[in-house]
């Protein structure tokens, strides 16, 4: 008997401890039967760590201060042929630009790169070279397999998820918002890459927001895999790879210029 009475006055201790420790939550704002107490004061909801890193903005660029820069038209230090990794043998201009020369193949970054913050400038010769898909054609890859279309689309129709600012074969851009032909335009790209698992399995698709022109054309597209010319997009697992410019083989006359980035972690 005197065991059962010690029992019970135990539990009914715990259960007292508990009921006067709801209370105190209670008394405190940290929660109801309900559930958590809204906040009654404005620092109740302020965080103030950790803080952000801070960035700035040079002002004749207007490239940040945290971004790679990939070609500001001094060299091609940045660069080698997509080929056989050899220096690049495009045109390097005055107007620090460089323009893709015919028939010598694609060009990548030294480095590789996964999730990023891309600026990209580039434009069609003045003169009008061609038709459709062969009209001032070049395209930026992304992992070196994910391509957003370069093309002189004004007054020049072609197939919508193959033209300007279109993810080749698979994303019709929002909208068109080409500069004139041989004027300058801007791709400002955020991209997150895909994910896959260790048995090579995507996880995570690939993403991607593209502005042309300060014009938003492409938002937050899943890309279904390789931007293939024939066939289905392809998935198989890769690391991070380079940014490449492709040289169409076909007289485009493409020029590119003040080209940045920022890794994203």
């Amino acid at each position: 008997m005197k065991n059962i009475l010690i029992l019970l006055l135990a539990f009914v201790f715990v259960v007292s401890c508990k009921h006067n420790s709801k209370e105190v939550e209670l008394e405190k704002g940290k929660a109801t039967d309900a559930g958590p107490v809204e906040p009654t004061k404005p620092e109740d909801t302020e965080i103030w760590e950790p803080k952000p890193k801070v960035v700035t903005i040079d002002e004749e660029t207007g490239i940040p201060s945290d971004a790679i820069v990939l070609f500001n038209g001094e060299n091609f230090n940045e660069w080698v042929s997509a080929k056989d990794s050899s220096a690049v043998d495009w045109i390097l201009n005055a107007d620090k630009s460089m323009t893709v020369k015919d028939k010598y193949g694609d060009i990548q970054t030294k480095r590789d790169f996964g999730d990023i913050q891309l600026h990209i400038e580039w434009k069609s010769p003045t003169d009008v070279r061609g038709n459709g898909q062969h009209r001032a054609n070049s395209g930026v890859f992304l992992q070196n397999r994910y391509e957003v279309q370069v093309l002189d689309n004004n007054d020049n129709d072609t197939y919508v998820n193959g033209q300007v600012g279109s993810i080749y074969k698979q994303s019709i851009p929002l909208v068109q918002a080409s500069s004139k032909t041989g004027e300058w335009n801007a791709y400002d790209m955020v991209y997150r890459a895909p994910v896959f698992n260790e048995m090579g399995e995507k996880t995570t698709p690939a993403t991607i927001t593209v502005l042309h022109n300060g014009v938003l054309i492409q938002d937050h597209v899943e890309i279904k895999g390789t931007t293939e010319f024939i066939g289905w997009p392809k998935n198989n697992p890769h690391n991070k790879a380079p940014i490449k410019l492709q040289d169409h083989g076909d007289n485009s006359g493409v020029s590119y210029r003040n080209i940045w980035v920022r890794e994203l972690n």
